[in-house]
């Protein structure tokens, strides 16, 4: 590559070395908020209320994340979140893979309308009413199915995976068959393995989907074990920022607590993203080339 470079004409030379300054400049960008936030949250409430925060904690305190677990439902709801980002992601992938193996055979009876309806699916929707009506009359409201079952499957997942595996040599499909390999056999052990790619974009979706969810557990859900992460904390910023009109800075300093709402709500933030963050760099080299082939081949 660096050989490759160093052989390169001077306007590409030039251009290579703008383009990754640009891309120095736009992870800055994106890191440096995060780190300051980071920083807010490792940092004495009372302290960090009187600004200058920039990359580091001037007064070191694990205070705002103390505060944070010390409410019970927040593990609880942490449970809930794992559960429903695991369980959930898993049977989305393998029955979407399921369902993109039956409709990527253009021969399949019916294929053709089953599209056009998936496809319907993406343009229009019956609204917030009808959705909880229909969780309602499948006694889903209510329970941690709720989160899992109406979110099994993607029209753009489903459509996404249907390409890519119509991109694999069918010649494959055809020699497994005639070695006597059933239509599971030939999904489990060709299909899926050469789909790891586009397979891995579809399960980054749908973890981050659950994992950021707190509408759900807001609105279908009233059982207080029940509700994900996403939701209690949502309630506990609301909650804290309540007390923040009601109670002047003076008054919370005055009663001797180090924990404002805003270094609270820094906590919260690093909370909610570093541990679907930690994803990324495991699929990262998957990403691009599942978005693309599984887009553009067909």
């Amino acid at each position: 590559m660096d050989k490759a470079v160093g052989n390169a004409p001077l306007n590409e030379r030039i251009a290579i070395v703008i383009n990754y300054m640009l891309l120095v400049v736009l992870c800055l960008v994106i890191l440096m908020p995060l780190v300051n936030i980071l920083a807010l949250s490792l940092n004495d409430g009372k302290d960090a209320s009187l600004g200058g925060i920039a990359f580091w904690p001037r007064v070191f305190s694990v205070s705002n994340y103390i505060e944070v677990f010390k409410n019970p439902a927040v593990l609880q709801g942490m449970e809930v979140t794992l559960f429903r980002t695991i369980i959930g992601t898993f049977l989305s992938v393998l029955l979407t893979s399921m369902a993109a193996f039956a409709l990527k055979n253009k021969n399949l009876p019916g294929v053709g309308i089953a599209s056009i309806f998936i496809v319907f699916t993406m343009l229009f929707n019956g609204g917030i009413i009808p959705y909880f009506m229909v969780l309602k009359m499948f006694n889903l409201n209510n329970t941690i199915w709720v989160y899992i079952i109406p979110t099994l499957y993607s029209a753009w997942n489903l459509i996404l995976v249907r390409t890519f595996f119509q991109s694999i040599d069918q010649s494959m499909e055809e020699s497994a068959k005639i070695d006597g390999a059933h239509d599971f056999q030939v999904l489990f052990r060709i299909y899926i393995p050469l789909s790891m790619p586009v397979l891995s974009v579809i399960c980054l979706f749908n973890g981050v989907m659950h994992w950021n969810d707190w509408f759900s557990g807001a609105f279908y859900v009233t059982d207080e074990k029940l509700r994900p992460l996403q939701t209690i904390l949502q309630q506990m910023l609301t909650a804290a920022e309540a007390m923040r009109k009601n109670l002047s800075m003076n008054a919370m300093m005055s009663a001797g607590n180090s924990v404002t709402t805003e270094s609270m709500k820094m906590a919260m933030v690093m909370i909610s993203v570093v541990p679907i963050a930690t994803v990324y760099p495991f699929i990262q080299k998957y990403f691009v080339q599942g978005i693309m082939v599984g887009s553009v081949k067909g």
